[in-house]
């Protein structure tokens, strides 16, 4: 979408849900105008193009604001949000010395979404494992092409060998849960994908993204998976081996949104962190 044609469809939006916007805000991904209808605060979010976020509106819809912020209009690449009120984000508290804290609040918000219809449109799991028949097929070299094959395998077991699966927001972290003085910490900006509960942590486990010497520490990465485990009674060590794959998933998948990776990127070194915590697991 051309920025002249982005800026007509949040006109357009803007009167045909009688808004009244206050500023707006740009994103790699989406433009954010923030306001409020009927005097109630609210963030009209137009995405830029067809993508994860297309259908993020109905994926609110289907959480019904358990754990998550509120839809009240969506169409396609766009949605009417309930505006998050201060704001702040998991990120904050875990830059204070509060992970543990934040861990719990993540682990909260998770509980909340449970049990939710999954929306007619919805990918799964297994849809997001294409990315690594993709990355093998483009004879990129960036992430080691043993590492991807190892990734894949293990993401492929866990996948066909899921227990119950249900509606994931499938991109939460710290950066996507903020804070609202009425209802608590909220989600935003979910992905929607259907799975099993296990992998929900992935993201978790590699974020906040700039401290990668952090979440990549063994002692970090067991102690978020103890607090999950006993909040969420999850599988500890499936959560564990979908943190691996998904990190060099999320790595192949820097690489096609043509970031330029390394042995450095905070994805890989998790994987390598979590590379020798599953050595000393039973064999699957």
């Amino acid at each position: 979408m051309t920025a002249p044609e982005l800026r007509a469809r949040l006109d357009d939006l803007v009167r045909k849900w009688n808004l009244t916007i206050e500023h707006t805000a740009e994103t790699q991904t989406a433009v954010l105008a923030f306001g409020t209808r009927n005097l109630q605060p609210v963030v009209l979010k137009v995405v830029k193009h067809p993508g994860d976020e297309w259908h993020a509106g109905e994926v609110l819809r289907a959480f019904q604001g358990r754990g998550v912020v509120r839809v009240y209009e969506h169409v396609e690449g766009a949605a009417l949000l309930e505006r998050v009120m201060p704001g702040e984000s998991l990120v904050t508290m875990v830059r204070d010395g509060r992970d543990e804290q934040a861990t719990t609040v993540l682990a909260g918000v998770i509980r909340q979404t449970s049990g939710c219809t999954p929306p007619v449109r919805c990918a799964t799991v297994e849809d997001w494992a294409a990315g690594f028949d993709r990355y093998a097929a483009s004879g990129d070299s960036q992430v080691p092409a043993a590492l991807v094959e190892e990734g894949r395998r293990c993401y492929a077991w866990l996948a066909a060998s899921q227990g119950e699966t249900r509606l994931l927001h499938g991109d939460l972290h710290h950066y996507n849960v903020l804070s609202d003085r009425h209802r608590g910490w909220l989600a935003i900006d979910p992905k929607g994908v259907i799975g099993e509960v296990e992998y929900e942590v992935g993201a978790v486990l590699r974020n906040p993204i700039e401290h990668p010497d952090l979440f990549t520490s063994p002692d970090t990465i067991a102690r978020r998976l103890r607090c999950f485990a006993h909040v969420l009674n999850l599988d500890a060590d499936r959560a564990l081996r979908w943190a691996f794959a998904q990190a060099v998933l999320s790595a192949v998948w820097d690489v096609e949104d043509g970031f330029s990776v390394d042995a450095r990127n905070p994805a890989l070194r998790l994987a390598d962190s979590i590379r020798a915590m599953l050595a000393g697991l039973p064999p699957r």
